[in-house]
């Protein structure tokens, strides 16, 4: 895709186009106000989509995870995520309606300002990239490794130093 696809350099969409390209990650522009892409992160790949409302100068973000939440676990899960949201500084997580599956999700309100800079978009994803792969692990022991809301919870705010 060319810098040209989306809309004029002011909007987001276009921003986030040329921060992907930057990174040579695979994007789409699915329409003048809709972008998608594939993230990899430290766990796994995240579906990233961000839609521009401009009625409303508001640009949503969001990143899913791709695990599927087994029916008796939804409980646990959004207990782990209501526990986690006080301690994610830009965003939220929630489960997903439509999929049933983790989400990041961060509304970046620009009314009033001539748009974003560059650094606020790479903020924004990296802040999704970063929050998912923190909670990744907190799921995985929750859906799979027996471990409480509140057990998950705590190894996934550890934070280690340096590789084994």
């Amino acid at each position: 895709m060319s810098s040209n696809d989306c809309l004029p350099y002011t909007s987001p969409i276009l921003l986030l186009e040329e921060l992907f390209s930057q990174f040579e990650w695979t994007y789409e522009c699915t329409s003048d106000v809709e972008f998608t892409a594939e993230v990899e992160g430290r766990w796994c790949t995240y579906r990233f989509m961000a839609v521009w409302m401009q009625e409303m100068d508001s640009l949503m973000v969001g990143a899913l995870i791709d695990l599927q939440i087994p029916p008796e676990k939804v409980a646990n899960v959004n207990i782990l995520l209501s526990s986690m949201n006080p301690r994610v500084w830009l965003g939220h997580f929630e489960i997903a309606p439509d999929d049933e599956i983790p989400a990041f999700r961060y509304n970046f309100s620009l009314r009033g300002s001539v748009g974003p800079a560059p650094e606020q978009i790479e903020d924004i994803v990296t802040s999704a990239i970063m929050e998912c792969d923190r909670l990744y692990p907190a799921l995985q022991f929750l859906l799979w490794g027996g471990k409480s809301p509140e057990e998950a919870l705590e190894a996934a705010m550890l934070d280690t130093l340096g590789d084994a």
